[in-house]
């Protein structure tokens, strides 16, 4: 099966999401529309919301999905906007959200979009091409403590500070404007038994600058706790994260909803105003399967957590 054609998860997630019929969901990061295709496929007087924030994903989704337009709305934005968007289409409550967190396989295939360290290409990274900013304009600029930073904290990469430093000596002298250029840079800054894990050098980098470029994490914390309040109850959340810090945020906002009581343990009853909002399906994440690790090695890092509003 074709990387294009894979949709991480997808039997776990339509699963979670218990689809009616007549209910009303929405995907909120529609990519190739895999997804999209079996919830909607499910529907009867139900309807899908479809978002993207990528104008090429839109377009190939419209081929995809055309025999279930009748039951769809495509909509290109930004998942962040989800209130904004609910509201324009004069819906108050749904009965499930799926969001997958990844980059879309075209995404990282279509080397001109610069998400690959795997291929040369301008430095992009941007999943909406109206961006201002770009992966260029950040190794480029930015100072070394903001490196730094992002490389730590978005890319968990213990060599941030040698990477950064790298980088801002590199570009003293010329613009880094190449994905194998920024490769070669960070290769180069890292110890010899960095380089010889199984892990690509550059793999925590390029994820580092994806969340920058595209203002990810902040994204992620605010939007969850928005799907919250528009489930209605017995209604699902399923989120499907690629990388630790992803994930931890994702059961940090679902736990925030489910057992977000600060009174003492002693306390007959509550008396800080928590009310539980969400439930997990289970304590522990879902896991791709090894025959799906196997057809689509890109899913190996992924995990789905799912709630149910209560």
């Amino acid at each position: 099966m074709e990387y294009g054609h894979y949709s991480v998860m997808l039997n776990e997630c339509i699963d979670s999401l218990n689809v009616k019929p007549d209910g009303i969901y929405v995907d909120a990061t529609l990519g190739m529309g895999g997804h999209s295709y079996e919830i909607a496929r499910r529907l009867g007087t139900g309807r899908l919301i479809s978002i993207d924030r990528d104008v090429r994903a839109l377009e190939r989704a419209v081929m995809r999905l055309e025999p279930l337009m009748d039951r769809i709305t495509l909509v290109h934005g930004n998942f962040r906007d989800m209130n904004a968007i609910l509201n324009d289409l004069r819906i108050e409550k749904v009965d499930g959200m799926l969001f997958d967190l990844g980059v879309s396989s075209p995404q990282l295939d279509e080397s001109e979009r610069g998400f690959s360290y795997m291929t040369d290409a301008p430095l992009d990274m941007r999943m909406d091409q109206n961006d201002l900013v770009t992966a260029a304009d950040i190794v480029n600029e930015w100072p070394y403590e903001s490196l730094r930073r992002i490389l730590y904290d978005f890319g968990e990469e213990r060599y941030a500070p040698r990477i950064a430093e790298a980088i801002v000596r590199y570009r003293e002298n010329k613009r880094i404007e190449t994905t194998l250029q920024l490769v070669d840079i960070i290769k180069g800054a890292m110890p010899a038994a960095a380089l010889r894990e199984p892990q690509h050098p550059a793999k925590r980098t390029f994820q580092a600058i994806r969340i920058a470029v595209n203002d990810e994490l902040e994204a992620i914390s605010e939007v969850l706790s928005t799907a919250a309040d528009r489930l209605r109850p017995g209604g699902r959340l399923a989120v499907i994260s690629f990388h630790s810090l992803e994930d931890r945020i994702v059961k940090n906002a679902i736990a925030s909803r489910e057992n977000g009581c600060t009174c003492p343990r002693d306390f007959p009853v509550c008396a800080c105003g928590f009310t539980q909002t969400l439930r997990s399906i289970s304590r522990k994440p879902m896991f791709p399967s090894q025959t799906e690790i196997k057809e689509n090695p890109r899913s190996r890092s992924a995990k789905l957590r799912v709630a149910e509003r209560v």
